[in-house]
């Protein structure tokens, strides 16, 4: 029987890396793996990977291509949520998103996961993102 260990890298299209990448690196603390530019096809991507457990995330920009604001509602992706190890931990990151003036709800019950905490914000592109906090 063969078994997935872990989820090596999650990728998310974005409308301008330049604009994406010091977002996630000033405001999650990613740091950038590598950076692939391919102008024939149109396609950018950066790796970026966080501190700690190595859970990666790439940046993706398509040229040339329209598309409508990110909705979780369309089929695809609906959100992105991290992992913290403590309910202070995610204060913590309550006060890092004030700091750095981006938007998010203050910390929630969750409804899936009675006990959980959970802080929802969004990227630069409307991605919906969050941090989130199990029972301790």
């Amino acid at each position: 029987m063969t078994k997935l260990a872990s989820v090596h890298h999650l990728a998310l299209t974005v409308t301008d890396v330049d604009r994406s990448v010091p977002w996630y690196v000033r405001v999650l603390e990613f740091e950038e793996i590598s950076r692939r530019d391919d102008p024939e096809k149109g396609l950018r991507k950066v790796l970026l990977r966080a501190p700690g457990d190595g859970f990666s995330v790439m940046l993706v920009q398509h040229a040339h291509v329209e598309r409508p604001p990110f909705d979780e509602r369309h089929t695809g992706l609906d959100h992105v949520a991290f992992k913290v190890g403590s309910f202070a931990e995610l204060q913590r990151w309550q006060e890092r998103l004030a700091e750095y003036g981006v938007t998010h709800t203050p910390a929630t019950p969750s409804r899936t996961v009675p006990g959980s905490l959970v802080v929802v914000f969004r990227d630069p592109d409307g991605i919906q993102l969050e941090v989130w906090a199990e029972p301790e």
